[in-house]
């Protein structure tokens, strides 16, 4: 049952609201001046207050503030009941924090209309308490719910990182001892099928090397053990390393790089050895996929503070689907033929961010692959 408090220094005014307000079955509670109504609403608790204003000692208004500024009674609804009529009068009531203002003499239906909007709103301001409370501890459980399983998946994220670490360094040193012996067979007496086989096993003892060396960066990176040394370095340089870096490891390679780089000097702010890895695997792509005429264009454009390096090939480029997981650890994406590690351009993207350079791969409109790297760009 809700309970109202009528508070008037005026004994009939009291009866008479009684009686109006008990056949509507609420439980009511009496005040006849301001002391006693802040006294009664210490001990008790209302859903609604009838207040007079004018009343010897404390008045309705001086009440209704002390009443708001008490953090029990405060969102306690207040009605004036009072014959001022003045909008002065009315103005106050509500600015010391009224919600209503009935003026006497009253008529019974609407003081009861009145009473029942505020009771009903004070009981549906209650329920959505209740039910922001509610929420609140859903999402608090949520939260940590959430949070424990990111911890989970930081901690097995960390245990793949330190176990690939682990797998390169251990492979590395008995793959070089592999290589190191089919050169040495190589010098010896053998016969063709033998220099085949060699052959064959160093390629592929080559290609697990570069493997554990790439997983190696990703883990590096991943876990923040690398610490990028961001300092002006000329593009031109970097480049020109990776493409003879490149003609050293691929010999054999029918790529033709067309290097169109301008004669003026360019410098942009990053890690040299991050970066000449990024160049060096681009190209190492763009060999593995050029196609039937092999071909990699190199070129750059400024825009505005930033440098553009543009890597063009005539590859059969990317399919949709492998350009929605590009950069994504062991996906098709960067070997476009669903061979190879599937680690290269997931590397070459941690090693960007690690720059703060960014990327961008699409298919080129005249055929091929177009990989586009924007790092900050020094102006003299």
């Amino acid at each position: 049952m809700e309970k109202i408090l009528i508070v008037d220094d005026v004994s009939k005014n009291i009866q008479i609201l009684g009686n109006i307000l008990s056949h509507k079955k609420y439980q009511i509670a009496y005040a006849q001046n301001g002391e006693q109504a802040l006294d009664i609403c210490n001990h008790q608790t209302f859903d609604l207050i009838l207040l007079d204003i004018m009343m010897p000692g404390l008045d309705g208004y001086q009440v209704c503030e002390r009443l708001k500024s008490n953090p029990k009674t405060k969102e306690i609804p207040i009605i004036f009941l009072t014959a001022k009529t003045d909008m002065d009068s009315i103005i106050k009531g509500f600015e010391i924090g009224g919600n209503d203002y009935i003026t006497k003499p009253f008529n019974a239906a609407e003081l009861i209309a009145r009473v029942n909007n505020h009771l009903l709103i004070n009981r549906q301001r209650e329920s959505l308490k209740e039910l922001n409370i509610d929420l609140e501890r859903r999402v608090k459980r949520r939260t940590s719910q959430l949070e424990k399983a990111n911890h989970k998946l930081s901690v097995l994220d960390l245990a793949k990182s330190n176990f690939l670490s682990i797998v390169s360094h251990e492979i590395r040193t008995p793959l070089n001892g592999v290589i190191g012996l089919t050169e040495l067979l190589n010098q010896t007496k053998i016969n063709n099928d033998q220099k085949e086989y060699l052959s064959n096993l160093k390629e592929v003892s080559e290609r697990l090397v570069k493997f554990s060396n790439t997983a190696l960066l990703i883990t590096t990176l991943r876990i923040d053990k690398y610490h990028p040394e961001i300092l002006p370095v000329s593009a031109h340089i970097l480049l020109e390393d990776s493409i003879k870096q490149f003609a050293m490891d691929y010999p054999e390679s029918k790529l033709s790089i067309n290097s169109n780089l301008p004669s003026e000097e360019l410098l942009i702010k990053g890690d040299s050895d991050l970066l000449r890895t990024c160049f060096l695997m681009i190209i190492e792509n763009a060999h593995k996929y050029a196609g039937i005429d092999p071909e990699l264009t190199i070129s750059t454009f400024k825009n505005n503070n930033q440098l553009q390096i543009i890597f063009i090939d005539k590859g059969p480029g990317f399919t949709e689907e492998a350009i929605s997981s590009l950069f994504e650890l062991f996906s098709s994406g960067d070997i476009l033929h669903n061979e190879g590690s599937g680690l290269g351009l997931a590397a070459v993207k941690l090693a960007l961010d690690a720059n703060e350079a960014g990327i961008d791969i699409c298919n080129n409109d005249e055929g091929g692959a177009k990989i586009v790297i924007s790092i900050d760009y020094i102006m003299g």
